[in-house]
């Protein structure tokens, strides 16, 4: 008899069922869309000349970098809160998987009447929704999808990280350089105004020259003070990023380090590899599914309820004498509710279309990253190469004139103003190298190349 209701209730879902399937979805094929876009990238592979390099931070071997890099992964707390996010979406997901299996409920009752004997009742209940239209398993898959967005996004946030520590790291060493050259030309200056002020006294020269002198050594005095509070702040942005309490002080090397440039894959290759555009993906499958359990939401549902139940005179005996068992199988189906299944159904599918303008907005700034990184890198080669010629022509120019000003044929601004282009260009020098050299490791993280554990 049992068996027969309940064929009795799929008979009547599947009735039910051919104006159900009427109203699902039509939406379009946003992961086979999402294949066109890539397709339509086009070939980069061949604008720069690169190392084939598999990890981030190979491009730069240092050992100490290396543990600067697993350091900040440990323990910065931005990191630690995007790897706890994706621990909660995995305790989500163990939450939806759930719903597949029968709910079970014990319960227990004492009845103490006047006049009366005591009595007991225990009871044991099962009920279970028959997932005839994969609802749940939609709903299931879409929180799986969920977790492996937040892996993802949590692997983007761990290369983005490496990569900031790397980029701090040689910012760090540009900036002692500067330093290096700002008190370079602070000696230069504090020379030239003790020969000034050694050929005024000899009459050689006039206060005005003197002035001159002293007012360009104090600026640069100025100028060298900003820099080591530079150093100082670029210290202690780096000690944040290694979850640190920020300190001054930092042990970097003299000399800039060997940075290879990436060789950049085929757009398919490489976009393949970003975990931002593979959290994106995900996210419309996400909410694909989603949306297809919005529209199961308007079908038909089965479900299955066995209870038992048994009075008693003792706690023992309770459900251990005579159980009543009864079955109850409950076929429902939405009629009326307003509208809001359907409008429930709507938003869901709207929010796909939305997840597929956000994989587009991704893609669009992946291309546009690594476009920028590869033209910034034959740009930055090609100033670097003006630079350093215009520097050694200016060194012998400087050498002329401070020749020409210790025999009395230029004056002291004119070798004041040849000085300060030749400290200048040796600045800009080193502002390229090092523009260059992050640069690559930008180019690095927009190809994809995540961090070697």
């Amino acid at each position: 008899m049992v068996r027969a209701h309940f064929h009795s209730l799929l008979a009547g879902a599947l009735v039910l069922t051919l104006t159900g399937c009427a109203m699902t979805g039509d939406q379009p094929d946003y992961p086979e869309q999402t294949q066109t876009l890539v397709g339509q990238v086009p070939d980069w592979s061949t604008e720069v000349d690169g190392e084939p390099v598999t990890a981030l931070n190979d491009l730069i071997r240092s050992d100490a970098l290396d543990q600067l890099i697993q350091q900040a992964i440990d323990a910065n707390p931005g990191l630690q809160q995007t790897l706890l996010t994706l621990r909660i979406r995995e305790a989500e997901l163990r939450q939806t998987g759930a719903d597949r299996f029968p709910d079970v409920e014990a319960g227990f009752s004492a009845s103490d009447a006047e006049d009366s004997d005591d009595s007991y009742t225990g009871s044991v209940s099962v009920s279970w929704e028959a997932d005839l239209w994969q609802k749940i398993a939609d709903r299931t898959a879409a929180a799986g999808k969920d977790v492996e967005q937040q892996a993802e996004l949590y692997r983007s946030a761990r290369d983005t990280l490496a990569a900031d520590v790397m980029s701090s790291w040689l910012e760090l060493i540009a900036q002692h350089h500067a330093i290096a050259i700002q008190q370079e030309r602070l000696t230069t200056l504090e020379s030239n105004e003790t020969l000034i002020l050694q050929r005024y006294r000899n009459g050689l020269g006039t206060l005005e020259d003197l002035d001159s002198a002293r007012s360009s050594t104090a600026s640069a005095r100025a100028s060298l003070e900003s820099d080591r509070e530079t150093l100082a702040q670029q210290e202690r942005a780096l000690k944040t990023l290694l979850g640190e309490i920020p300190a001054t002080g930092s042990n970097v090397p003299g000399d800039y380090p060997a940075v290879l440039t990436p060789l950049a894959d085929l757009p398919a290759q490489t976009l393949q590899r970003r975990p931002d555009l593979v959290a994106a993906y995900r996210a419309i499958e996400a909410a694909d599914y989603r949306t297809s359990a919005a529209y199961k939401d308007l079908l038909p549902s089965i479900n299955l309820q066995a209870a038992l139940e048994d009075v008693a005179d003792s706690p023992s005996q309770a459900l251990l004498t005579d159980p009543a068992w009864s079955l109850l199988g409950q076929l429902t189906a939405p009629l009326f509710q307003g509208g809001e299944l359907r409008a429930a159904a709507d938003a869901a599918e709207l929010e796909t279309a939305q997840t597929y303008q956000a994989y587009r907005e991704t893609l669009l700034d992946a291309v546009g990253e690594v476009e920028d990184a590869l033209g910034l890198e034959r740009s930055l080669s090609l100033r670097q190469t003006h630079i350093a010629e215009a520097l050694a022509r200016q060194q012998s120019t400087l050498e002329q004139y401070q020749a020409s000003y210790r025999s009395g044929l230029v004056d002291i601004l004119d070798l004041l103003s040849v000085q300060q282009e030749t400290y200048d260009l040796k600045e800009q020098l080193d502002d390229l190298i090092y523009q260059r050299l992050a640069n690559r490791i930008d180019l690095g993280l927009a190809l994809g190349l995540g961090v070697k554990s």
